[in-house]
């Protein structure tokens, strides 16, 4: 079990569980509490009001984080011929076709964080829908990655294009930027994603969307952000 530093002790006394902040004292407050060796992750869980249960509530969106997420995405893109082509030119780090997917099928494995597919691509990857869907690694017309301007879409996942969707509790995450970032970056990282999951509210969710939200590192106190 950690054992905590007197420094960390020290620090963790400035803040109240049960206050709310607001996001730019949240993310202050997070980078000092994060202890970590390594850079850590800054991340905002955020509660909704959608019903999980009713798939005419589902949130689902995408946004290119003004300063990224500190990590450099592995791409793969599903393509053939110029796209292909074009792929590979604009830096994907696995491009192939039909052999990709075969592959994929097989070793029922994906080493890669972000998948990007032209469209003639679809209906050839249903055969690896289990092993890509439950890992979110299905291209989907939603969030761009099905198109054939590949160029574009490799640009912007590496850029730092996030996608997001509520889990089973009809909760959303996501990593906004690192510890060592500006806390003025991570602001800017936040207001944009929030903005981004604000539009993605679904037509059949009436009341309250965001019921609450927290900020935290990956191994830090969750801090409560005040609604507004």
């Amino acid at each position: 079990m950690r054992k905590n530093s007197k420094d960390f002790i020290e620090k963790i006394k400035q803040y109240d569980p049960k206050k709310t902040y607001t996001a730019q004292e949240a993310i202050e407050l997070g980078q000092k509490f994060s202890y970590e060796k390594f850079d850590a992750a800054v991340e905002v869980h955020v509660r909704t009001g959608i019903d999980p249960k009713k798939n005419d509530q589902v949130i689902r969106g995408s946004i290119v984080l003004p300063h990224g997420t500190g990590k450099s995405k592995k791409v793969a893109v599903f393509a053939e011929g110029d796209a292909a082509v074009e792929a590979t030119r604009e830096g994907a780090d696995i491009v192939g076709g039909k052999e990709l997917i075969q592959e994929i099928k097989q070793s029922g494995k994906a080493d890669f964080e972000a998948a990007i597919a032209t469209p003639d691509m679809m209906k050839h990857l249903a055969v690896v829908a289990k092993v890509l869907g439950p890992k979110g690694l299905m291209p989907s017309p939603k969030n761009d990655t099905v198109t054939n301007n590949v160029g574009v879409a490799i640009k912007d996942i590496k850029r730092g294009k996030v996608s997001f969707k509520n889990d089973v509790s009809g909760n959303v995450h996501q990593v906004i930027g690192k510890r060592s970032f500006d806390a003025a970056m991570l602001f800017e990282n936040y207001t944009s994603f929030m903005d981004a999951l604000q539009k993605s509210k679904p037509a059949a969710s009436k009341g309250i969307f965001i019921r609450n939200i927290s900020l935290s590192t990956s191994m830090g106190p969750g801090i409560k952000i005040e609604l507004s």
